[in-house]
């Protein structure tokens, strides 16, 4: 396992931050944090990075416990991008680079390379007060490749990039995965998301909520599956009629047709009555619950 925490807690005063925590997240993997704010995510990391003490529970990362004498080897390997990126404005966007290259003891020559991964070669000699909010972020980024690290923390890490700089931002933790690389990220931007990692945890109130891939989280929440059916006017009726033995159902006419939820068990059957229709049905679209949806399910 890359990451394991077992019965995790963090108090402060009569305040738990974070209680009872078990995680296990395996190498390789891209891993989602999510919560509302004051949930316990920062707090979370923090631990996880050595840099605030757990009350209770024992953190391992890279196979060490944070508390034991040999995570100061093993956090040579994390990489870590907090939420607001602090940067000395003085110094340009190469040696922005090579001072966190020396702290972290990662060699110079990577410098000149990650700022070309995160595209910001044609920016290396501009002084960093002249960065847009998206190029700081970016160039928050690049401190966190230094030094070939195989952890990730990423704290709402798009924070300030724009559609393409995003895009390219998970680009490139696809290519980190396919390295190795595990990836431990949190994001307001629920939609970001949902198609980009493999699982994730939903935090509430400092404790995990539920864990597993989107899919598996949809599948405990037994959120209804909607189903948007577009017909001409005239053939509504019929299509009531076809659906009238699913007693559940409630459908809704719309300005295209008819609009119903359903349990996820009755879909077949409701595909199944829609078909009896013919070329009366002009299109069907299904969707499944969003990561949102799901995660006010939880959370809620």
């Amino acid at each position: 396992m890359a990451i394991s925490l077992r019965g995790v807690s963090k108090h402060y005063g009569a305040l738990h931050a974070v209680d009872g925590v078990d995680l296990a997240i395996p190498r390789g993997e891209i891993f989602g944090i999510i919560g509302h704010n004051g949930a316990g995510k920062s707090t979370l990391f923090k631990m996880m990075l050595g840099l605030v003490p757990a009350t209770q529970g024992e953190i391992l990362v890279g196979g060490a416990s944070v508390t034991g004498r040999h995570f100061r080897a093993a956090r040579r390997h994390l990489g870590y991008l907090p939420e607001n990126v602090v940067l000395y404005d003085n110094l340009d966007g190469l040696e922005t680079l090579q001072f966190f290259a020396k702290l972290k003891h990662a060699p110079m020559a990577q410098c000149a390379t990650i700022l070309d991964r995160v595209g910001l070669t044609h920016a290396g000699k501009r002084p960093v007060r002249e960065y847009s909010k998206g190029m700081r972020q970016r160039l928050g980024f690049a401190q966190a490749l230094l030094g070939t690290p195989q952890v990730l923390f990423l704290d709402e890490p798009t924070n300030g990039l724009d559609p393409q700089a995003i895009r390219d931002f998970y680009a490139t933790l696809r290519d980190l995965q396919s390295e190795g690389v595990t990836v431990i990220i949190t994001s307001h931007i629920l939609a970001e998301l949902q198609q980009r990692v493999d699982r994730l945890a939903i935090l509430a109130a400092g404790r995990v909520q539920a864990v597993g891939s989107v899919e598996a989280l949809r599948q405990q929440t037994r959120m209804p599956l909607t189903f948007e059916i577009e017909m001409i006017a005239s053939d509504v009726p019929a299509a009531l009629q076809a659906l009238a033995p699913l007693a559940t159902l409630a459908p809704e006419s719309t300005p295209t047709g008819l609009r119903l939820q359903c349990p996820r068990e009755q879909k077949m059957a409701v595909l199944g009555a829609l078909a009896t229709l013919g070329d009366r049905v002009r299109d069907i679209k299904l969707l499944e619950p969003s990561l949102e949806d799901v995660f006010f399910g939880f959370s809620a």
